[in-house]
């Protein structure tokens, strides 16, 4: 008997009858309710979280110019992301499960957004309220939506505030640059003003040199003149001499002549003297910097001094003319004698004057030098203090100049460019290599893995694993293992054709390969049978208890929702040891379009499955080919 002989009478066992044949048909659609029904009830539930209640509470009152509440609220009433209800009070509903969450928008949202202009920044606090009794999805879901409410309230108001600092930039370059023209003016003037006392320190240094050598003429002048008055105190005493002389010596007119013409001569003297101190005072005084004017009332009033002694000089020599003329006038010469005697206080006083004025012209001059001396220290701090101006306004005016260029001064396009990048630095380009077109596309290669498997399961539930007949025929071990698998094997199909074509066309999950998709589900459902036909072969009852515990540790292992990697360590050898990892790793590939050299070694682990199942099976029949009580009545059946 061939093992498709074995196999036909098997399907022809379980299809004797109306009822055998409405089990069947139940084996086959038992694939399709587990995975199209959970599939369509999955399929986009993110498309329907408009029907989600949510509550939100707007309690903001805004602040100047900015209503950030308002926005918020308008922004998620418009985007119908969930079913919104604005309320005033969301927390009995939340407790109570009439909203899934709420979410509130406190008095200060907006007065704390812009707290930063008032220089007392704080956080603007948005509220978010759950209850995980309603649904804990619901609340994750929630988190994200309040996170990218909260991003995009944080890109605007961070994007607001970079534009109010890039237009303070610009306001601060506009004024920098008036301030650094200022400070080019001022350069300017102070490098001038540089200058100028530069040549007011020299022009004082000169009039330091003039007044110096003015109070040294001064002091000169001074000596002389008191040297002229030590020299004319005693002539009253010598003219009075003269007189009495003359009084006396009336014969000697020759010798009173003679003695008359010495005194001329001493007078011609003094007038020169007088003459010669007047010339020398007026070039003094013309190069100690004194007008015209002032020399001519200055020798005016040294005339007007002297002029006592330019008469007595005149006389003098009119007398000595006399008693040289009229040697015999001794009465003539004893009368100009006592003149002259009479007259020479007044000339003493005068060199007494003038001497007094030389000595207040030599103090003046020495208080001038001094003077001098002190504004020439003067001027030189002040060209010290100059100069510093001017390296310092040059430097100012050099760093307002250069930190111009160096302050932003972007046009509106640009600023707001810069804005929007400085607010919002980080943009997610999406660059999907493959995906998955929904959520239940997402989860349909766990589930089609898990339905193929429990169809495998359900199979046995009816079929016999070995034919009786065979095994007391002797048939080899091989081929009653084969005629064994067959029947469960084109049941299989039939469930996969079944399931994949409802998938496909009725709740519409297009595979990106489809006939790929369709073979590998196929290959599936031969290994899993395969499988299950081995422990209900080899175990019996207890067979179909180990195929529930296989399932049991191969959804907790395959990685189906969350990636396998996130499952406890311990667990790793379950995920890289069971088939179903790889059954769902190969369908994902090939629905979402992966790499088929990948789905090439998932194939190879299940047909390496295959074989390993249909040995184990070979030999289970081989040991069954001898008959035992244990056999013959089994202590449980199932």
């Amino acid at each position: 008997m061939s093992a498709l002989r074995m196999a036909f009478n098997e399907l022809r066992r379980i299809t004797s009858g109306k009822l055998p044949k409405l089990a069947v048909l139940a084996l086959a659609l038992v694939p399709l309710l587990y995975a199209s029904l959970y599939l369509y009830a999955n399929k986009d539930p993110y498309a329907n979280l408009d029907n989600v209640p949510a509550a939100l509470v707007v309690k903001d009152k805004g602040a100047k110019d900015v209503n950030a509440g308002k926005e918020v609220s308008d922004e998620l009433l418009n985007g119908r992301k969930f079913n919104w209800k604005v309320v005033d009070d969301a927390d009995e509903g939340v407790r109570k499960g009439q909203y899934v969450f709420a979410l509130t928008l406190p008095e200060d949202f907006s007065e704390a957004l812009t707290s930063a202009e008032q220089n007392k920044p704080r956080q603007g606090v948005l509220t978010l309220t759950t209850n995980d009794a309603n649904n804990y999805l619901g609340s994750t879901i929630a988190n994200q939506v309040v996170s990218e409410v909260r991003r995009a309230v944080t890109a605007k108001v961070s994007t607001e505030a970079a534009d109010k600092l890039l237009l303070g930039f610009s306001t601060i370059r506009q004024e920098t640059t008036k301030a650094a023209d200022g400070a080019t003016k001022l350069a300017d003037g102070a490098a001038q003003l540089r200058n100028g006392v530069n040549d007011l320190d020299s022009g004082q240094r000169q009039l330091l040199d003039g007044a110096t050598q003015a109070a040294n003429g001064a002091v000169q002048l001074r000596d002389g003149t008191h040297q002229l008055r030590s020299q004319t105190s005693v002539l009253p005493d010598s003219t009075r001499q003269l007189a009495g002389g003359a009084r006396q010596v009336a014969n000697g007119n020759e010798t009173a002549a003679t003695q008359a013409e010495e005194y001329a001569k001493k007078a011609q003297a003094l007038v020169g003297v007088l003459d010669q101190a007047d010339g020398d005072i007026a070039t003094r005084l013309r190069a100690l910097g004194f007008t015209e004017d002032q020399v001519q009332r200055v020798l005016t009033t040294i005339g007007q001094v002297r002029k006592p002694v330019d008469d007595a000089n005149g006389k003098v020599q009119g007398a000595a003319g006399d008693l040289r003329k009229l040697s015999n006038g001794a009465d003539q010469v004893a009368d100009g004698a006592e003149l002259l005697a009479s007259k020479m206080p007044a000339l003493v006083d005068g060199v007494g004057k003038l001497d007094e004025g030389a000595t207040k012209l030599a103090d003046g001059t020495a208080q001038l030098r001094d003077g001098e001396q002190k504004a020439v220290d003067g001027t030189t701090k002040l060209k010290d203090g100059a100069n510093q101006l001017a390296d310092g306004s040059a430097q100012l005016r050099d760093g307002l100049t250069g930190g111009v260029d160096k302050i932003p001064n972007a046009d509106d396009p640009t600023r707001a460019a810069i804005a929007q990048a400085i607010g919002d630095p980080v943009a997610v380009r999406g660059l999907s290599q493959t995906k998955a077109a929904t959520y239940g596309a997402g989860l349909a290669p766990f589930f089609l893995g898990l339905a193929t498997w429990i169809g495998a399961f359900v199979l046995f539930l009816l079929l016999r694993p070995l034919s009786r007949r065979a095994l007391a025929a002797g048939q080899s071990a091989l081929r009653v293992a084969l005629g064994g698998w067959l029947p469960g094997a084109l049941l299989g199909i039939v469930q996969v054709l079944v399931m994949f074509t409802v998938v496909r066309f009725v709740v519409d999950i297009e595979p990106s390969n489809p006939l790929g998709t369709f073979g590998f589900l196929v290959l599936m459902s031969l290994t899993f049978v395969a499988i299950l036909h081995a422990l209900n072969a080899a175990f019996g009852a207890v067979g179909k208890f180990l195929g529930l515990i296989l399932l049991i540790l191969q959804l907790v292992s395959a990685g189906g929702t969350f990636p396998w990697q996130t499952i406890p360590v311990p667990l790793y050898p379950l995920h890289y040891g069971l088939p179903m990892g790889y059954a769902v790793d190969g369908l994902r590939h090939l629905m979402y379009g992966g790499d088929l050299g990948i789905v090439g070694h998932d194939a190879l682990i299940l047909l390496a499955w295959l074989v390993g199942a249909l040995a184990l099976t070979s030999v289970a029949a081989y040991r069954q080919r001898v008959w035992t009580v244990s056999k013959l009545k089994p202590e449980l059946v199932l």
